[in-house]
């Protein structure tokens, strides 16, 4: 159970992690792994693998990097900005390997084995969020799952903020007609 904490407790927290203390970086890190691990799984594809090894990365680039903070308040965006540059590394990855296509149809193919038929709505969402742009899934999925507002999404992506918008809004769009087409 994560418990909530004060402005200043939390301040005290990244102070200490600045400082080198593990168990404080630890502290921080549990307030927003669930956040990371969601957002990761969500622009990968729902390739565990993947997305853990991201969210690795980016605690260890993290917890190296601490230092640099200036601002405690910062600490879920500043972690998440360094989440998203790794989610995008890992995206050029799967075009510069030519296998992102492959692995979404060797996904579908494993699912639809399975079962013959998509029956749950999630599994349903997943399906057709997959086919999303993947700029548009990363902002949507840092908006809705991790619920940033447009100003802090610009600032971890390099969009511009009216640009966030407008790509969160078609893509619900898009979602919405791709889910009532089935």
């Amino acid at each position: 159970m994560i418990t909530v904490l004060k402005n200043t407790e939390f301040s005290q927290l990244v102070d200490k992690a600045r400082k080198g203390d593990a168990d404080a970086f630890a502290e921080l890190y549990s307030l927003v792994y669930k956040d990371l691990y969601r957002i990761a799984l969500a622009n990968l594809n729902n390739n565990q693998h993947d997305a853990s090894d991201v969210v690795s990365d980016t605690v260890l680039d993290a917890y190296s990097s601490i230092k640099k903070l200036k601002d405690e308040s910062a600490f879920k965006a500043w972690i998440t900005k360094i989440l998203t540059a790794k989610i995008k590394k890992k995206q050029k990855e799967y075009i510069e390997r030519n296998s992102y296509r492959k692995e979404l149809d060797d996904i579908e193919n494993v699912e639809q084995g399975r079962s013959g038929e998509i029956h749950e709505n999630g599994f349903e969402i997943m399906e057709e969020f997959k086919k999303l742009g993947t700029e548009e899934r990363l902002v949507l999925s840092l908006s809705v799952i991790s619920g940033y507002t447009s100003e802090e999404i610009a600032r971890m992506t390099g969009i511009s903020a009216n640009t966030v918008r407008s790509k969160v809004a078609r893509a619900k769009i898009k979602l919405k007609e791709m889910l009532t087409d089935r």
